[in-house]
């Protein structure tokens, strides 16, 4: 009873701070208080409405917000969203784009599960669609996923990935991003042995920690400080009494929003802060750059208690993965035994989530693979969110997918960079696994 009652106390503190940002706005918007001059008037309302829709966002799945992407006519083409496969952790989405020939370059964007939506991804699906069939896992709230579904921990992603693989066929080529990383890899690997034709066509792996010790960052350090007796003390609680999932243990997005906002509190306060006087002076907009930002950052999910537990022991204290150690469910699942599958490694230079090297290691596991189906790329300068929404990915990370994509196809590459010159190169295997290697 008593995790429960904490979570309920955290949606109390939530309601409680939406309720006062909505008051506060509220007696700003009365007419009488025109006639009075003291500016502090404006402030408490521009504080008020700033407050109600930060806590508001908190417990909102963002739209995502993707009306129309111009073709190769020239024309606006509407994009449909089509659930392909329904479970009840998660759905595989696939976004349609009506009126225009398929693509032949099939891509399956695999989100990450770390405290945020699917939507995270929006801007990456947006930059694939005009050159791509696109679709996504959308992974769903915990808290609204009845204690009756059963568990979800790591064995179960792989299995839902393996199982989305499987239904998009051989041609299907995945690019994850993050957390599912090392996932990703386990669900091909599990494929190679269990389904072989059922493998895909490529791989791309951007920003994950498939060997947590390659290079220490604040959230490793994390992972090595704490035991997981404390971990599971400090942070799982029960679903309160208002959700569908009542009762089940999670680890709560509004947990790990306050884990996120304390990394970069000076940050965060100082936006907020710079925001409410713009509110207060008349200049913010409803989608301007803060709002849009906020909108989904602080639109947080319940991750499943098990599945945020088994990650931090078998992926970041036992290394799995890294160790070619990892099983689903007591089978054991061997790295190696990817053979046909291209594997393209993306890597952030300045990524402090997940740091250079970490998502390299993938690359000494596939010791099946010929060299010429591997490749890696490190970005000068680019942090964790550049490498898959920034400008990094649009401007030298996407080409480079693509034309990774179109080269393992028999296609010719057609999206390098406007300037080739000064772009990035891609890395191949041999000197990149070297320690202290630079691009050739």
């Amino acid at each position: 009873m008593g995790p429960m009652l904490t979570y309920d106390l955290m949606e109390t503190a939530r309601v409680t701070n939406q309720w006062l940002g909505a008051t506060a706005q509220a007696i700003g918007a009365y007419p009488a208080t025109g006639l009075m001059a003291n500016p502090a008037l404006q402030w408490i309302a521009a504080w008020g409405e700033v407050t109600e829709r930060s806590f508001g966002r908190m417990i909102m799945k963002p739209d995502w917000g993707i009306p129309s992407i111009v073709g190769d006519d020239g024309r606006d083409h509407v994009v449909s969203i089509e659930r392909v496969v329904t479970r009840p952790f998660g759905d595989l989405i696939r976004f349609r784009v009506l009126g225009r020939p398929e693509k032949p370059r099939r891509v399956l964007a695999v989100a990450p599960m770390s405290g945020h939506y699917a939507t995270l991804l929006r801007s990456t699906i947006v930059s694939l669609l005009p050159d791509c069939e696109v679709w996504v896992t959308d992974w769903h709230n915990a808290r609204d996923i009845p204690v009756s579904a059963g568990k979800f921990d790591v064995d179960d992603y792989t299995l839902y990935l393996a199982d989305f693989i499987e239904e998009l066929g051989p041609d299907i080529n995945v690019v994850a991003v993050c957390q599912p990383v090392p996932l990703a890899l386990a669900a091909t690997a599990y494929l190679a042995e269990k389904e072989p034709s059922a493998q895909p066509a490529t791989l791309t792996l951007i920003g994950g920690p498939v060997d947590p010790d390659a290079k220490a960052t604040d959230v490793t350090d994390f992972g090595r400080r704490v035991t997981m007796g404390q971990l599971e003390h400090m942070v799982i609680q029960r679903v309160g009494f208002k959700s569908a999932g009542a009762g089940r243990m999670v680890y709560p997005g509004l947990l790990q929003l306050a884990s996120f906002i304390s990394m970069n509190l000076e940050m965060h306060t100082d936006a907020f802060t710079q925001q409410i006087f713009r509110v207060a002076k008349g200049e913010a907009g409803d989608h301007d750059r803060h709002n849009k930002f906020y909108d989904e950052y602080l639109a947080v999910m319940d991750m499943t208690g098990e599945f945020y537990l088994s990650t931090v022991e078998r992926i970041f204290k036992r290394r799995d993965i890294a160790r070619n150690a990892f099983s689903v469910n007591g089978t054991p699942v061997d790295i190696s035994k990817i053979t046909d599958v291209a594997v393209h490694v993306v890597e952030g230079e300045e990524d402090d989530i997940s740091a250079p090297g970490q998502c390299l290691a993938a690359l000494d596991l596939l010791t099946g693979l010929p060299d010429e189906k591997k490749a890696a790329h490190l970005e000068p300068g680019a942090g964790h969110y550049g490498i898959f929404a920034g400008r990094s990915w649009r401007e030298n990370i996407r080409p480079l997918v693509l034309d990774f994509i179109d080269e393992q196809a028999g296609r010719s590459g057609s999206r390098k960079p406007a300037n080739d010159e000064k772009a990035p190169q891609r890395r191949r295997p041999k000197p990149v696994v070297e320690k202290g290697a630079t691009p050739v």
